[in-house]
């Protein structure tokens, strides 16, 4: 069945639907992979899929979170995968002309592009053309990026598409960096037009303010501020309780200069992390001055969910009354699972993907360690951070030292790939002992110091029979994480669709998803 978004009818519909899909496994959603070996988390999946995926070569596994799936499998498993795929929002970056007409996307010029990456410059130029699009489209007279980091795209905003931008962002640090690199750039400007003798006009840059937005009732107290011109000068934190133009002012701000003017604004946020993105939902449709709304959302692990620890009224999962009524919590570990990337899982090398499930088995026979000889660690759901890449970097450079017949300068020696290993035809050193390394690491790093009666081999070898099924485990619950981000987004653009004709929301897949996997935007205007 082809599902759409087009109506609130529709969007609801879709949404039922994935989660009848998603309920029966819900254990698996719920796991945490670090448990691997100490909960047999392979006894929750199909034995015959399990056994079908053991033998099946790495590059097919890498396909199957893309609905790739083979003649030979169980026919379950097949069905499980389409049905899976069926439910997904298509991710493959469209024509975008097709939905706004107005389009016209400019390639940034050299000197806006600097510091940023390949996905970074990508993901600003097409975004900068939209939100200039959208803001014609409404006669909007002003900017507000919201979650702005350093500043890149309300840059662009300013020199190259002449918007008026206010870029926050809770970050001092960033806005100090956004206004250090716009002085440089309006000079690069000024002196250009000073060169070919042009009409020397005044260049704007964007204003920052670092501010920690707690709630919509801050953002909207902002973004009336600012579109009555009450332009805020200092850096501030706005508690939830201080949310009006008068609170603003009791945090340290300059007084309104009660401008008669009402400038309509555009609310644009480029990955706004966790509940930021449902925050400018929220905003967008209390706030008057505001009339449009462009939200690329990122980090669903970090939002608030209703039942879950620091969850309240406003909680970023569910939005939408639809949702709410259906009663299907996430919880945490289904939220991160919705950070994974098909289209990531698909471009990965067979070296870059062993070494993954490499990872993910020494953090799950550590694991094992801290139960057994450390169990009072386990309540605080430790963290070690990247121990096993560290030690693979290590590793890697150990290995090019002692292997004179290596050249250096054909091997790729980052950190997401091990194809030195293919080219070189290097011996690697016994997993256990890399293991041991990893436990050594990974207990100086939470302050445990090992104690003499701590086997780590026997941990091993009670783990190593089972090695081979944290990779196809890790895949079939890889599969499941377009959906649940399918799940969150849909829950958003439910929540504007239910306001009735006031509003006009679509969402659109507006970045290559290779390049940057959060490409969902959720564009949305006042009628």
């Amino acid at each position: 069945m082809a599902y759409s978004c087009n109506t609130a009818n529709e969007t609801l519909e879709w949404i039922n639907a994935i989660i009848a899909f998603l309920k029966p496994f819900k254990p698996l959603m719920d796991a945490h992979v670090v448990n691997f070996f100490k909960d047999k988390l392979w006894e929750s999946i199909d034995k015959q899929w399990m056994d079908c995926l053991c033998v099946e070569p790495v590059k097919n596994l890498l396909k199957l979170p893309s609905g790739v799936i083979q003649d030979h499998w169980p026919t379950s498993l097949k069905e499980f995968i389409l049905t899976l795929r069926s439910l997904v929002l298509p991710r493959d970056q469209g024509d975008l002309r097709m939905m706004l007409p107005d389009l016209h996307t400019n390639s940034i010029s050299s000197i806006l592009a600097q510091g940023m990456n390949l996905k970074k410059k990508h993901e600003v130029e097409i975004l900068a053309a939209i939100v200039k699009s959208v803001a014609e489209s409404v006669g909007a007279q002003t900017i507000v990026d919201v979650g702005a980091g350093q500043g890149y795209l309300a840059q662009v905003l300013t020199f190259q598409y002449q918007l008026s931008v206010v870029a926050i962002d809770a970050s001092s640090h960033h806005g100090t960096v956004t206004n250090a690199r716009a002085g440089r750039i309006r000079k690069h400007y000024a002196a250009k037009m000073r060169k070919s003798q042009t009409e020397t006009k005044e260049l704007n840059i964007p204003q920052t303010l670092a501010i920690h937005v707690l709630s919509s009732d801050t953002l909207k107290a902002l973004s009336d501020s600012i579109a009555h011109e009450d332009i805020i000068k200092d850096e501030m934190e706005i508690e939830p309780n201080k949310l009006s133009l008068e609170g603003l002012q009791d945090v340290g701000t300059h007084p309104p200069c009660k401008s008669e003017f009402k400038s309509s604004l555009v609310l644009a946020g480029l990955h706004a992390c966790g509940d930021l993105s449902v925050t400018m939902l929220r905003t967008f449709l209390e706030c008057e001055e505001v009339k449009a709304l462009i939200s690329i959302g990122c980090c669903y692990n970090l939002i608030s969910e209703e039942g879950f620890e620091n969850a309240d009224s406003h909680c970023g999962f569910p939005v939408s009354f639809g949702v709410n009524l259906a009663r299907f919590p996430l919880g945490k570990s289904a939220r991160d699972l919705g950070c994974q990337s098909a289209e990531r899982w698909r471009v990965l090398t067979k070296d870059a993907a062993l070494q993954n499930f490499q990872l993910h088995a020494f953090r799950a026979a550590f694991q094992m360690v801290l139960h057994r000889y450390f169990p009072e660690v386990i309540t605080r759901s430790p963290s070690i951070g990247r121990q096993g890449k560290a030690l693979r970097r290590q590793q890697v450079r150990k290995v090019l030292k002692n292997n004179k017949a290596c050249s250096t300068s054909s091997m790729d020696v980052t950190t997401e790939s091990v194809t030195y290993i293919a080219r070189c035809d290097i011996q690697y050193p016994d997993w256990y002992s890399l293991f041991e390394k990893f436990c050594e690491s990974g207990l100086h790093r939470l302050g445990l110091i090992p104690c003499q009666g701590i086997d780590i081999r026997e941990l091993w070898i009670q783990s190593e029979p089972f090695l081979e099924l944290i990779g196809p485990y890790w895949t079939v619950r890889a599969c499941l994480g377009p959906l649940v981000e399918t799940l969150l987004l849909l829950d958003r653009l439910l929540f504007l669709q239910e306001k009735g004709s006031s509003v006009k929301a679509m969402m659109v897949p507006i970045f290559d998803p290779v390049l940057s996997p959060r490409n969902m935007a959720i564009i949305a205007q006042k009628l």
